[in-house]
């Protein structure tokens, strides 16, 4: 019986459950760093769940080996973290949440993961002055749900900041909202959309037209 598994037994259930839950069952899933369990920032509303980063790096496949790794709106790490686990040679962590920042850290000195660095600051700022390029970039920012919130993937897309960033044959590994369509932008292609339960999984690519 997990954790949930007993809430729900004892008649509780609410987002205070969520979070305990969620606190208690987010891990690397595999690699070196497999099984170990990581922190999540109380910041964070919505982890990528392991189900879901499953998914991602089964489609990813051997495209993380010795890759170069930008994870944007960081978070927890989780996606980074699985990534160097997986045989990623780096990967730099972006957040502007000290939490957030603070959290990744302590992931990667608990996973004993090399190859790691954490940086505080705001997504665009940082594509401004970073002068690497990268195999993979991911980005799972909060979800745009309701007119008025910021698409923060189109913003990206069309800001003119991350191309520069993506190395030849690089892929971005977007996240949204299942009920948002793919945004679109020139220069970058759609390669794949998978979605899974509530959220969506866009693999877009520079200047390519298949996977």
């Amino acid at each position: 019986m997990n954790i949930r598994q007993l809430f729900l037994r004892l008649g509780r259930e609410g987002p205070i459950v969520d979070f305990l839950c969620r606190q208690t069952l987010m891990r690397i899933i595999a690699g070196k760093a497999g099984r170990i369990a990581i922190k999540v920032p109380a910041a964070v509303a919505r982890p990528t769940t392991d189900f879901v980063r499953q998914a991602i790096f089964s489609i990813l496949g051997e495209r993380v080996e010795n890759a170069r790794v930008l994870d944007l709106f960081a978070g927890s790490g989780a996606i980074g973290l699985e990534a160097l686990s997986r045989g990623a040679a780096s990967c730099v962590f972006v957040d502007e949440h000290r939490q957030a920042c603070n959290v990744i850290s302590e992931n990667l000195a608990k996973s004993r993961l090399e190859g790691g660095r954490v940086v505080k600051a705001e997504v665009a700022t940082h594509l401004k002055r970073d002068a690497a390029t990268y195999d993979l970039i991911f980005a799972d920012p909060p979800y745009w749900k309701h007119y008025g919130d910021t698409d923060h993937i189109g913003v990206l897309l069309k800001g003119g900041l991350l191309e520069p960033r993506l190395a030849p044959d690089a892929w971005l590994v977007a996240e949204i909202s299942s009920n948002q369509t793919s945004p679109a932008a020139e220069g970058f292609h759609l390669i794949d959309r998978r979605e899974y339960g509530g959220s969506a999984i866009l693999l877009y690519g520079v200047g390519i037209t298949s996977p």
